[in-house]
């Protein structure tokens, strides 16, 4: 049984989470807009978006082997200190070169998360490590759907005098607060002994090279799925704001809501529907049905006109990422050794994360070359492809089954 030891870090942990994804949601929205107020183009705008993500790329790797080394509370406390040093930077910020390098500090000090997940397995047992990822699980959820709300308010419902600043000194207020909170409330949770342990077996776990992993299709396969899914999700989340200020006349606001709806749609699917749905239809069914939601919803976006047309499509969009997601991460973690698990995931988050770069490039390359609904419409392609290798996965499982029965 969790100690009751453990809740006051727990809760300490999610409240962290929970302003980190609150700020990045508040942002996300209006951030493409903010860049065009200094005048960038749409490949420029969307570049923002990317910049994010390759500094988390390259640095959480390396959050991720200080915490094992120097403990888990100074990291957190270091990332969430240059959290507010970044959202402090983006909300004075006066030229586009700024609004870029506030964006490549925020990515390098968005090792908390896992840097967090980590703290959780260190005070949880197996038997409740689930229960506590799960909260931080929540938090993901809750701050995805009121960032984009908070954000959307505080920019103002006037698009010619939206306020950009005060959305990102806010989230910098949060992730002070989220600082202050974790140096007053938080215990470190690994010890002397701990840290010595995990450096000893670091240098004797075995390390899966290229080639091994070539000669385990299934796994290409669905980590190829994973890259196309983020690839596609990135790509709109990145140039929708662009888009609907450019077919619709909207503004910050009203995109910052439309976020917030998605993130809605997504915490009801995640939270109510899915383990029915894992039942009824059994994981890889689920998945082809989440690919196929996804494609469709951004095929719809490229051709919305209304609201009511734009909802149903990103009623989709919002239904296939809910779906398809977290049963990738399912399935690539049953087929793979519990001594291999961390390396396997790792590999499948760093392709999720060069997808997370290479999709908002893509993105505002093709706004400017080929029009605002090409990066939806490319999307929409990337998802067949994704389709195509589903059905390979369920057709190598159906096989799979009739030897067994055999």
């Amino acid at each position: 049984m969790e100690s009751k030891n453990n809740s006051r870090p727990i809760l300490v942990l999610f409240l962290t989470v929970f302003i980190d994804l609150l700020g990045f949601g508040i942002i996300l929205p209006i951030l493409p807009l903010y860049a065009e107020q200094f005048g960038a183009k749409p490949n420029e705008a969307t570049l923002l978006v990317a910049i994010y993500s390759l500094m988390q790329f390259l640095f959480a790797p390396l959050w991720g082997r200080f915490s094992d080394r120097y403990g888990r509370r100074p990291i957190l406390l270091l990332t969430l200190f240059g959290s507010v040093i970044a959202y402090a930077g983006l909300g004075f910020a006066n030229s586009l070169w700024m609004l870029f390098l506030a964006r490549s500090l925020a990515g390098i000090m968005a090792g908390n998360i896992s840097t967090a997940q980590a703290y959780i397995a260190d005070i949880t047992t197996p038997a409740n490590r689930a229960r506590g990822m799960g909260i931080i699980g929540a938090a993901f959820g809750l701050g995805f759907i009121l960032g984009p709300a908070i954000g959307g308010f505080l920019i103002g419902s006037d698009p010619d005098n939206a306020n950009f600043h005060l959305p990102s000194l806010f989230s910098g207020g949060l992730s002070l607060f989220a600082l202050l909170c974790a140096l007053t409330l938080l215990p470190e949770s690994l010890n002397s002994e701990t840290k010595a342990k995990m450096q000893a077996n670091r240098h004797r776990r075995r390390r899966l090279n290229l080639l091994q992993l070539s000669q385990r299709p299934q796994f290409c396969v669905l980590v190829g799925i994973y890259f196309f899914v983020t690839f596609a999700v990135a790509a709109m989340d990145s140039t929708l704001a662009l888009w609907s200020k450019q077919q619709l006349n909207w503004g910050p606001q009203q995109t910052s809501y439309l976020f917030a709806f998605m993130g809605i749609v997504s915490t009801i699917v995640q939270g109510g529907l899915i383990g029915f749905l894992k039942k009824h239809f059994g994981e890889i069914k689920l998945l082809t049905l989440g690919i196929l939601g996804l494609g469709l919803g951004l095929l719809l976006i490229g051709f919305s006109q209304s609201l009511i047309l734009l909802l149903v499509a990103t009623t989709l969009v919002a239904w296939g990422i809910s779906v398809s997601q977290p049963i990738l991460n399912s399935l690539i973690s049953q087929m793979t050794a519990p001594e291999e698990q961390g390396q396997i995931l790792g590999i499948a988050s760093s392709c999720s994360a060069l997808a997370r770069i290479v999709g908002p490039t893509w993105a505002g390359i093709s706004f400017m070359k080929f029009g605002s609904d090409s990066p939806f419409l490319s999307g929409f392609l990337v998802m067949i492809v994704a389709l195509a290798l589903s059905l390979r996965v369920t057709k190598s499982a159906s096989e799979s089954n009739k030897e067994r029965i055999a």
